[in-house]
């Protein structure tokens, strides 16, 4: 099983590299698609106000120990399911699930997913997405509006207290674990086309990688 992990800043693309290498690959049957956005730690039990106050940037905000969990179940050859996010009110959903099955290739995609040492530990390819940060704002703006039913006001307000003062302090240092970095995201077919033939070359068999994300 090859484990790629693909991070970056809100609104870089990375669930657009993502996508368009398993779209490359045409082999979405044997890609398994980890979202670090549905291992948001549960606060069901706070009120809105109190969750509404919550640093959602910081590393800490992703409940980890779940994720690595079901990586370690997908490599035992075990099926895993991941909890839904409910980004409109800051809670997990009750009666979703999204089910993981085990397959040669898993892509975890997410901001912190180079930041945190253990979580890196499980990855045999680490990507950095690297994008402009006047595009990311951009694109976050029209997401949460779109999506997330944030105001203006409010992704203003998010962007400077918590996404921008995170963004610097963790996931830029985090680019220096990256064995990839993709400028652009999605609008970079080179990067995103030697990523694939990585994958590729894994799937046929002509190369393999470690424990230690070092070919062998």
């Amino acid at each position: 099983m090859l484990i790629i992990g693909i991070a970056g800043g809100t609104g870089s693309g990375k669930t657009t590299v993502a996508r368009s290498v398993i779209e490359r690959l045409g082999t979405g049957d044997k890609v398994t698609f980890i979202s670090q956005d549905n291992y948001y730690k549960d606060h069901s039990s706070l009120s809105m106000e109190e969750r509404s106050a919550i640093n959602y940037d910081h590393p800490l905000a992703f409940d980890n120990e779940l994720l690595i969990e079901h990586l370690e179940c997908l490599k035992s050859g075990q099926t895993a399911f991941a909890p839904v996010y409910d980004f409109t009110v800051h809670a997990r959903f009750t009666d979703r699930t999204v089910e993981l099955k085990p397959n040669n290739i898993v892509i975890v995609e997410g901001l912190h997913v180079l930041s945190d040492e253990q979580l890196r530990g499980q990855l045999h390819i680490k990507v950095f997405v690297d994008t402009d940060p006047d595009v990311r704002i951009l694109r976050r703006v029209l997401r949460d509006i779109e999506e997330r039913g944030r105001t203006i006001r409010s992704i203003h307000t998010q962007y400077l207290t918590t996404v921008k003062p995170m963004h610097e302090a963790f996931i830029e240092p985090s680019k220096k674990y990256a064995d990839l970095i993709i400028p652009e995201g999605g609008e970079n077919e080179v990067g995103i086309e030697l990523l694939s033939v990585l994958t590729e070359k894994y799937l046929s068999g002509d190369q393999q990688w470690n424990g230690n994300g070092n070919t062998r």
